[in-house]
């Protein structure tokens, strides 16, 4: 029982480091702390003075031409491109989970817990997301939408 054990410890030490430095953010340039409440998001940016906002659901018959119905929202999250973005999440009232299947994100929002995670969007466009965790009746009317733009237009976003 011995060998068995010290060949797991010689496994199980470098994969403990390597998720230890895939876990760490190196300079993230922007930090976006987003809440998850029943039935609608609310995003933070923690960088920038007073830019905070709720996002929630298009309903059905406000939708234009170009909407996508159950995941286009009122207010997307607006992100500049070639840039390392930490997330930060939690919840006010039950668990959540914000998920950004294109960019490979998903995480917990947990009420009296922050979750943080890092991304880098190398492309400009729409990213769709929704709660993925089943959080009540409604959950899956939680949609996301992060628009990834250029650092020009994302500096003139802010200043507006």
């Amino acid at each position: 029982t011995i060998l068995p054990a010290i060949i797991l410890l010689f496994i199980a030490f470098p994969s403990l480091r390597l998720l230890y430095l895939l876990d760490e953010i190196n300079e993230p340039l922007i930090t976006l702390k987003t809440i998850g409440h029943q039935w609608y998001w609310s995003y933070e940016y923690s960088d920038f003075m007073n830019i905070e906002f709720d996002s929630y659901m298009i309903p059905t018959n406000e939708l234009n031409l170009n909407n996508f119905r159950l995941l286009d929202v009122d207010n997307r999250i607006i992100l500049p491109m070639n840039s390392q973005i930490r997330i930060l999440v939690t919840a006010a009232d039950v668990i959540h989970s914000w998920t950004i299947p294109a960019l490979g994100v998903k995480i917990d929002g947990t009420p009296g817990r922050l979750n943080q995670t890092n991304f880098f969007m190398n492309r400009p466009g729409l990213f769709y997301g929704q709660c993925s965790e089943i959080c009540g009746a409604n959950h899956s009317f939680m949609p996301i939408v992060i628009e990834s733009i250029p650092t020009n237009f994302f500096i003139k976003w802010v200043m507006n």
